[in-house]
């Protein structure tokens, strides 16, 4: 039986004419997709699918490439909520809107799929309203007409699908993501806009793993966060791990939430570190000044005598012109 519906008014999903029905796990579907159906390979020839952290993991890990090297050849971003919060999507094969993993034979890397693809026809839906600390979860069925498998002989609820399409695993990884992006939504201009270095570092530690990882490697963070060895390690060799690492950060970041224990000391520490690049540059002001002030005095002399020296040049004996000549 469907849950209660949630008024559009009430989501932090964009406005709408359309409410979908939302379902409870136990919500049975009827539904299978195999290569003989008629309609195999139709879904992945128009994608818009929206990556999680944990799929560019997998996906990047899969293809052997760096988090840089996967974004820039397999996805573009885009802006989830007014306030430019950054997502990534799959990017389609150019000109086209048909996934860059498609086959005739299905999907190159299904053991490691997005878990949007992971999902279909089924999908999960998170909302949180604004006086409510933690997100309501539920799930909605879309029936297109070119998909056949809706008249496959297989019944399931939608918690047995999730456990067979390997989604308890993905949903686990993703929920930490999926609460950061919601409850900055939520919280709308209570929150206030993130500055352009805080939607930066949002992008990095969410979806360019690798670059996150050099960050975290630095000795400005060393010296900053109270991290063992042990767990340094951990975030230098594995991916998941960096991951969340990064999600419990931007708590920290963003919400102030006390996620990653500070060195004691560090933040006076910086202070007085940014203090003095402050006064620092102060006194590069002034000293600029002081160079410009003497360079134009220069110059004015210059032309001074520039000047005195023309009119001398300019008269016949050679002395200085009057008035009167």
């Amino acid at each position: 039986m469907p849950d209660p519906k949630i008024h559009i008014k009430d989501s932090p999903i964009p406005e709408s004419p359309l409410q979908p029905v939302q379902y409870t796990g136990e919500h049975e579907i009827q539904f299978r997709c195999h290569k003989n159906i008629e309609c195999f390979n139709a879904c992945c020839k128009q994608i818009d699918l929206q990556l999680t952290p944990y799929d560019i993991v997998r996906l990047k890990n899969r293809l052997g490439m760096t988090s840089e090297e996967f974004l820039r050849q397999y996805t573009f971003p885009y802006e989830i909520d007014k306030d430019g919060v950054p997502g990534v999507k799959m990017k389609p094969v150019e000109g086209t809107s048909q996934c860059q993993f498609m086959t005739e034979e299905g999907c190159s890397v299904y053991e490691d799929r997005p878990a949007s693809c992971r999902y279909y026809p089924a999908g999960l839906l998170s909302l949180r309203r604004q006086d409510e600390s933690v997100d309501r979860q539920s799930y909605v069925v879309v029936q297109e007409d070119h998909c056949k498998g809706h008249f496959e002989n297989k019944v399931q609820t939608i918690d047995q699908y999730r456990e067979e399409q390997g989604l308890v695993e993905y949903d686990e990884h993703s929920r930490g993501w999926r609460q950061l992006i919601l409850k900055k939504i939520s919280s709308g201009p209570v929150l206030g806009k993130p500055t352009a270095e805080s939607l930066q570092f949002l992008f990095m530690a969410c979806y360019n793993h690798d670059k996150f990882r050099e960050f975290v490697n630095s000795a400005s963070f060393r010296k900053t966060f109270d991290l063992d060895e042990a767990v340094m390690t951990e975030l230098r060799t594995d991916d998941v791990a960096l991951m969340h690492f990064g999600i419990d950060l931007l708590k920290q970041v963003l919400f102030g939430e006390k996620t990653i224990p500070l060195r004691e000391g560090a933040v006076k520490e910086r202070i007085d570190e940014r203090w003095e690049i402050v006064q620092q540059r102060n006194r590069l002001k002034e000293e600029i000044g002081r160079q410009q002030k003497d360079t134009y005095e220069l110059d004015m002399e210059s032309r001074q005598n520039d000047d005195i020296s023309d009119d001398v040049a300019g008269h016949p004996n050679g002395e200085r012109c009057s008035g009167n000549d």
